[in-house]
């Protein structure tokens, strides 16, 4: 038996995959674009492009924990500072990708700026939330 909110097999590696994918090509789009790394390679609109489907599946992953994993882990008390900091950085993630393809062009600099600052945020926190073996703080623990 499974414990509570915690992900099957499938779809703990469709949110890693997701999200590691669209991390990874963000980060090589803001390597090759924004910091003229490998530009000719990393600062393509083909790797644009595979940020922006990553994305979208990225988006189908966090959908797909939104209704039993993020409950359980908020009624189990663990993980819940990098839980609800992820889903906050996500949704600034949403807005912010949403302002670059359909938002005005004055804000747009400032926009890929929040955009790529938070995306470096999420993906270490999302390593953190993923991987790390995190204690339950003793002051979550009265609150079960």
């Amino acid at each position: 038996m499974r414990r509570l909110g915690k992900m099957p097999g499938w779809q703990k590696s469709f949110v890693i995959w997701g999200m590691l994918t669209c991390s990874l090509t963000g980060f090589a789009y803001l390597l090759g674009h924004e910091f003229h790394i490998q530009r000719l390679i990393l600062g393509t609109h083909n790797i644009l492009v595979a940020h922006g489907v990553a994305a979208m599946l990225a988006t189908l992953a966090l959908g797909s924990v939104l209704p039993f994993h993020i409950k359980a882990g908020y009624k189990s008390a663990r993980k819940w500072i990098s839980g609800f900091t992820q889903l906050t950085f996500m949704s600034v993630l949403l807005i912010s990708g949403a302002l670059l393809y359909y938002g005005p062009e004055q804000i747009r600099e400032d926009v890929i700026t929040v955009h790529w600052i938070v995306g470096l945020l999420f993906f270490s926190i999302f390593l953190i939330h993923a991987f790390a073996k995190l204690k339950t703080p003793a002051v979550a623990k009265c609150y079960k």
